[in-house]
C-alpha cells in the first residue's frame, strides 16, 4: 500500500488519467464522476475525513445525508456507482487496502420507464417549428435524427459532416469510451438535414467548427443544453404535455423498433449498449401490447381446427 501523504488534488488527478487512459471514459462521463466524488469531498472534508481512511459507516451517513437533502433514488444510485469506480481505483492503485462501498447496496428504484412518444408525436413536434425562422429547418433536422436514429444527445452535438455517408444512408456514431458504430439513418432524416445544409450554407462559420453537422447561428456547434432547451420549448409548441427531453427521443427509437418486430440484439447494436441487460431496460413494451402478443402468438389461443377440443 503506498504511503506518504496524498493530497485531495493528487487523488483526483490521478483518478481523472484513469478513467481517461485505462477506462477510456468520455469526457462527459469523466466530468459526472468527479461530480459526484467531490461530493464525498466536501461531505468528509469539515470533519478532516479522508477517502484514504473513510469506513462503510461513513458512506452510510454521507448516502442518507443525500437522501435527507432530497436527492432521487435514481441520482443516488448514480452517485454510488461512481463512488465504487473511485474506490477501485483506489485499492488497484495501492492507495487503500479494502473498498469500503463492497457491502453497501444500491437504493431500490423500482420500476420506472421513460416518457416514450409516438410517431405521432414526433411529427406534431417537427410540425410546431417555424421554418421562417433561421434554425428552423436545423431544428427539424435534429429532431428526426435525434427519432430516425436513436443517438444520445452528446453524439448528435459531436456528428461531423466526415460522419455521413448519405448515398449509403448511414452514418457513423461515436459513442461512449470512443466507440464507433454505424447506423442507417432514414430518407426522411436525409431530407431534413439537406433543407438544414442549404441554410448551414451561409452561416458564417467559426475557424475549427467546419466540420460540425449542427450549429447555431453564430457559426459555432451546439451544446447538449441548447438541444434540451429546443425540445422542451418545442413540446410546449405542440401542446405535448409529457416531460421529454433529447434522450425521449432515443427512447422512442428503441420502442418503436421493439413494437415493429425488431430484435432486441439489433436494438443493442444500434444504441450502442455494451450489455443486453441495458437494452432491456431501455425498452418496455405496455400491457396491451404484452396482451396482444400472447392472445396472438401463444399456441393455447391459436384457432384450432378440432373445435378446440381436449387432447
Amino acid at each position: 500500500m503506498k504511503h506518504g501523504t496524498n493530497s485531495e488534488a493528487d487523488l483526483m488527478r490521478g483518478y481523472m488519467r484513469y478513467l481517461k487512459l485505462e477506462r477510456n471514459c468520455s469526457a462527459n462521463t469523466i466530468e459526472a464522476y468527479g461530480r459526484d466524488v467531490g461530493k464525498l469531498l466536501d461531505h468528509l472534508r469539515p470533519a478532516g475525513g479522508s477517502v484514504v481512511t473513510v469506513g462503510a459507516d461513513d458512506l452510510h451517513a454521507f448516502l442518507a445525508g443525500l437522501r435527507d437533502a432530497g436527492m432521487g433514488t435514481v441520482s443516488q444510485c448514480r452517485v454510488l456507482s461512481s463512488l465504487r469506480s473511485f474506490f477501485r481505483y483506489l485499492v488497484t492503485d495501492g492507495y487503500r487496502a479494502d473498498d469500503p462501498t463492497e457491502n453497501i447496496t444500491s437504493p431500490q428504484t423500482g420500476e420506472h420507464l421513460p416518457e416514450v412518444l409516438t410517431p405521432e408525436e414526433v411529427d406534431r413536434l417537427e410540425d410546431s417549428i417555424d421554418l421562417s425562422k433561421p434554425e428552423g429547418h436545423r431544428n427539424r433536422a435534429i429532431i428526426e435524427v435525434l427519432f430516425s436514429c436513436g443517438l444520445r444527445v452528446s453524439e448528435l452535438v459531436g456528428l461531423r459532416l466526415s460522419d455521413l455517408f448519405l448515398p449509403e444512408r448511414y452514418v457513423r456514431v461515436t459513442g461512449k469510451g470512443s466507440k464507433e458504430r454505424l447506423v442507417p439513418i432514414s430518407e426522411r432524416a436525409v431530407r431534413e438535414l439537406g433543407n438544414w445544409f442549404y441554410d448551414r450554407s451561409h452561416l458564417n462559420i467559426q475557424r475549427g467548427e467546419e466540420d460540425y453537422v449542427f450549429l447555431n447561428r453564430r457559426g459555432h456547434h451546439l451544446t447538449r443544453t441548447m438541444v434540451l432547451i429546443m425540445i422542451k420549448r418545442q413540446a410546449l409548441a405542440a401542446g405535448i404535455a409529457k416531460t421529454i427531453s433529447p434522450h425521449t427521443l432515443r427512447h422512442s427509437f428503441a420502442t418503436a423498433l421493439l413494437n415493429g418486430g425488431a430484435d432486441l440484439r439489433v436494438i443493442q447494436t444500434l444504441l450502442g449498449h455494451e450489455r443486453i441487460a441495458t437494452t432491456e431496460i431501455y425498452t418496455h413494451l405496455d400491457d396491451n401490447t404484452l396482451r396482444r402478443e400472447v392472445l396472438e402468438h401463444h399456441p393455447r389461443n391459436l384457432p384450432r381446427g378440432d373445435g378446440g377440443a381436449a387432447d
